[in-house]
């Protein structure tokens, strides 16, 4: 019954900025550290932006000072703030919950990143 919903993934213009979302249900999310990774054509799926569950925050280099994760435990829900958009930001991002060895997966949505 565990199911993560994502959001907001589309296509944008180098420079610009988008907001995905990600809803979790079926999990106490409270207890849980919410991830973004996200996976480019041909590459490895990699961890963008981690948030604990005490809102201690971390970014990959290649993201960091452009994409901000957020909480909001009220909602069940984590963002991810992405702006200043680059071409090698185009993947599919998804949405992680883990606790201990638990971990559940979104679906993924699909950024393109395209002039």
């Amino acid at each position: 019954q565990v199911q993560l919903v994502e959001s907001g993934g589309g296509l944008v213009q180098p420079g610009g900025s988008l907001r995905l979302s990600c809803t979790a249900s079926g999990i106490f999310f409270r207890l849980y550290a919410m991830d973004w990774y996200r996976q480019a054509p041909g590459k490895q799926r990699e961890l963008v932006a981690s948030i604990t569950s005490g809102g201690n925050t971390n970014y990959a280099d290649s993201v960091k000072g452009r994409f901000t994760i957020s909480r909001e435990n009220a909602k069940n829900t984590v963002d991810l703030q992405m702006n200043s958009l680059k071409p090698e930001d185009t993947a599919v991002y998804y949405c992680n919950a883990n606790w201990g060895s638990l971990s559940y997966w979104g679906q993924g949505t699909q950024v393109t990143v395209s002039s």
